[in-house]
């Protein structure tokens, strides 16, 4: 019986199999299609998702196949004034650059060849889940060759239109955003420099995105106007027509890929139940203006994958499961509201409007912090998070990942943390049941550019225990509280009971 079957071979669902078998557990990944598919979707992805690229141990294969920004993302309207500019060049606070882009066959290819490399993980394409029963102890699946697999749980990874979703029965809320643009993915043949790198025209005539398609390709996105239907705009001719205004035509481009997409906002209301769980765009779909899509789906595998190895290690209870639907929807709120919000300045087509909206934006200096709608920052929903002894301040967040050394090795600070739960603290202390590492001039981790010291002297922070996935479990002010937070720890994943939903 395998530990869990993975239903979909997209990036989620091979991010999840690698996770887990970099774990130990025996994985079986089905994908109904029997081959990758060949052209490009997800071109986009942030400092945070490199970082889980880096704990999947493929930092290399990653970034050989993808480009990172090299400047500003800016706005522009019709008559080339700036909007908009935010500097999207060099690292993030988790140490990966800001924004990288990429062509999604190229990197399910790192991820499918990383999985099948695992001696516990197995890959097989072709085979479309048409049935699923679940009892007290285990999951069967069946597949529409008349195959079955059994598993302990299933994580649907399977897309918009999930079976496994809607075998679960849950519930799909939906904004009402709706927005028609058409996709066009090219390959240029020529040498011409693309500055700024990525940018959006918010043009009421046509507001177009042009962006990175990752390395040597580019991307257009043109929305749908009014009176234009959905196959006048999604043909050959048409593609070609709309390029033109930017110099691309057969002579100078290959093109690619041209689709035209329902940008919609919707997610369900649980991602797990009883032996089933989903994640990706089988849990939550949102429009592409803050390039959160692929990046959400990742997310949630990162805060799935290391508890559902801890409940099938039985080293904590099934209730820790319905932390992942807690902890990720809210978190998502804040992807999807900022998507939608963007969206809301983008797709702007009445002239009036969208000359009060530049006159705005304008008059804001272009500073994304004056000008662009303010979302609540991204913290983890109620979950395995600290209570009563910590900074609130940082519950829930994602700790930075500092420049350190140790024992002559300097890297980046997961490569030399492991893959489970550490307290991290400023002067040494005795942790009993976790271990403990302090961070500075010449303690255990080396801070080497100093910024670690910085982060938890500007917070107040003594100590800060880090789950897993790097979210920081609590913090406390006094090094005197170590002990109640390592226990409140323990305590709250061995015990942890469902919260009201």
């Amino acid at each position: 019986m395998w530990d869990v079957v993975v239903v979909g071979a997209g990036p989620v669902g091979l991010a999840t199999a690698r996770l887990l078998g970099l774990r130990g557990r025996a994985v079986l990944v089905r994908e109904r299609w029997p081959a990758p598919y060949p052209l490009p979707r997800a071109v986009h992805f942030d400092d945070e998702i490199g970082r889980i690229f880096q704990s999947m141990g493929l930092t290399d294969e990653v970034r050989a196949v993808s480009e990172a920004v090299p400047d500003h993302y800016e706005w522009r309207n019709a008559a080339g004034e700036l909007l908009v500019r935010m500097d999207w060049s060099g690292a993030g606070p988790s140490g990966w650059p800001t924004a990288s882009f990429f062509s999604q066959p190229q990197l399910e290819q790192v991820l499918a060849t990383a999985v099948e490399a695992m001696p516990t993980v197995t890959l097989l394409r072709g085979a479309e889940v048409v049935g699923i029963e679940e009892d007290d102890d285990e999951v069967v699946v069946t597949y529409g060759d008349g195959e079955q697999a059994r598993a302990r749980f299933v994580v649907g990874c399977d897309g918009a239109n999930s079976f496994v979703r809607r075998h679960m029965g849950v519930e799909v809320r939906d904004q009402g955003f709706f927005f028609d643009w058409l996709i066009v993915d090219t390959i240029p043949l020529d040498d011409r420099e693309w500055s700024p790198q990525n940018w959006q025209l918010c043009d009421p005539a046509r507001p177009t995105t042009v962006v990175s398609g990752g390395p040597g390709r580019r991307r257009w996105e043109f929305m749908r106007l009014p009176g234009e239907t959905r196959d006048e705009l999604n043909c050959t001719e048409k593609a070609w027509q709309l390029l033109e205004a930017w110099g691309r035509a057969p002579s100078n481009t290959t093109l690619e890929r041209h689709a035209v997409y329902t940008f919609a906002a919707r997610w369900a209301h649980r991602w797990n139940q009883g032996r089933l769980l989903i994640a990706g765009d089988a849990a939550h779909q949102m429009p592409p203006f803050a390039g959160q899509g692929m990046c959400s789906g990742l997310r949630d595998a990162a805060n799935l994958v290391w508890k559902l190895d801890r409940v099938l290690r039985r080293e904590s209870g099934p209730a820790l499961l319905d932390t992942y639907t807690d902890e990720r929807l809210v978190h998502l709120q804040h992807a999807i509201a900022l998507s939608v919000e963007l969206g809301r300045v983008i797709c702007v087509l009445d002239p009036e409007q969208a000359a009060r909206r530049d006159a705005r934006m304008i008059a804001g200096g272009a500073d994304p912090r004056r000008v662009l709608p303010v979302a609540a920052l991204p913290v983890l929903g109620p979950g395995v998070t600290a209570r009563d002894v910590d900074i609130e301040a940082l519950r829930g967040t994602l700790l930075p990942q500092f420049t350190v050394a140790q024992d002559g090795r300097t890297g980046l600070l997961d490569d030399l943390l492991g893959d489970g739960p550490v307290l991290l603290t400023l002067d040494p202390v005795v942790s009993p049941g976790l271990p403990a590492l302090s961070i500075g001039a010449g303690a255990d981790l080396d801070d080497v550019t100093g910024a670690a010291t910085r982060w938890f002297t500007e917070r107040g922070a003594a100590a800060v225990l880090l789950r897993p996935d790097r979210y920081i479990f609590g913090a406390v002010a006094d090094h005197a509280d170590c002990a109640a937070l390592t226990t409140q720890f323990l305590t709250t994943a061995h015990t942890l009971t469902s919260p009201a939903h």
